[in-house]
């Protein structure tokens, strides 16, 4: 689109005339991606050596020990240990492939394109695998870390259900994270290693709670002059906006330790190969994973809404 002209001056840029030029930029416009989390909220040291699908992770648990009574100079009981185990399977993956032609290479003058595009293809894989595994593994918690009677003990906190939402506040959201420390603490979860995810939303709520006071937070700067959520009740805070749901309907706020999760993946194939119909490359890379809760008592969801 040429510079505006007024009613009968010669438009010296326009589609008939072409006498001054169309200009690109050299450089490509910065994009913007999706936060991923799943690396820090997820147990991924059972990825060993993965190459194709179907490969398996077994997952082998420590055995319980049963302890006895003793009565001076009895016989003891001796028991074998069997070590239960669980497993997942890597089956599911995901692909890039593009095509570039050695004449564009040549005449374009964005000389790294080939890099801007695998860099991208690079995001854009962590985004759909952070998508699929955050859009699921809230239908797989302990079924005392959800609904309206969540707890294992006390089963009287309100996290949500389907249908029925909790509506978060910026008055109550804080006592909201308290509630879901208390039904990790009622299933014995470890302390440190807590977290919970949450959309830009909620985040939003707790800055504008009463933690926007640094002398509440016990921070020397409040959260509303440096940004940073951080930790809250012994749970590092992430934000994503790849959770389930929405803001008006219900969001899917995930929280728990990250033992619960198991998660393994492999960049299989990243090859560079002469096309074969032109003159050119073929460019592509095959991600694959897996996943499975495989301890839910140590995740939960609060299904809320923005009230």
């Amino acid at each position: 689109m040429s510079y505006p002209v007024a009613p009968g001056t010669v438009n010296m840029g326009s589609d008939t005339m072409r006498y001054i030029p169309v200009l690109y930029a050299g450089k490509l416009l910065v994009k913007y991606y999706d936060s991923t989390v799943l690396s820090v909220v997820t147990n991924t040291q059972y990825e060993g050596e993965i190459k194709k699908f179907g490969d398996t992770v077994y997952i082998r648990q420590r055995p319980t020990m049963q302890i006895r009574d003793y009565v001076k100079g009895q016989t003891l009981v001796n028991e074998q240990p069997e070590s239960d185990s669980t497993s997942f399977v890597i089956d599911k993956g995901k692909y890039w492939s593009f095509v570039t032609e050695d004449l564009d290479k040549v005449q374009t003058d964005i000389k790294g394109f080939i890099n801007e595009w695998t860099d991208d293809a690079a995001e854009q894989l962590k985004i759909n695998i952070d998508t699929a595994v955050l859009g699921s593994i809230y239908s797989q918690v302990h079924a005392s870390n959800a609904g309206i009677t969540a707890g294992r003990i006390s089963q009287d906190i309100d996290l949500g259900v389907l249908g029925n939402p909790f509506d978060l506040d910026k008055t109550n959201i804080l006592d909201k994270i308290v509630d879901m420390g208390t039904v990790l603490d009622e299933q014995n979860a470890p302390e440190t290693g807590r977290f919970i995810i949450m959309p830009a939303w909620a985040c939003g709520l707790i800055k504008k709670s009463d933690l926007k006071d640094a002398s509440l937070s016990g921070d020397a700067t409040s959260i509303m002059r440096n940004g940073m959520l951080g930790m809250i009740d012994r749970f590092t805070i992430y934000n994503s906006n790849l959770l389930a749901g929405s803001a008006s309907v219900g969001t899917y706020i995930l929280f728990g330790h990250k033992d619960a999760t198991s998660f393994a993946t492999q960049l299989v194939e990243n090859k560079v190969l002469d096309n074969p119909n032109g003159f050119g490359m073929l460019h592509r890379g095959l991600q694959v994973y897996g996943y499975s809760v495989t301890k839910p008592e140590a995740l939960g969801t609060l299904y809320a809404k923005k009230a």
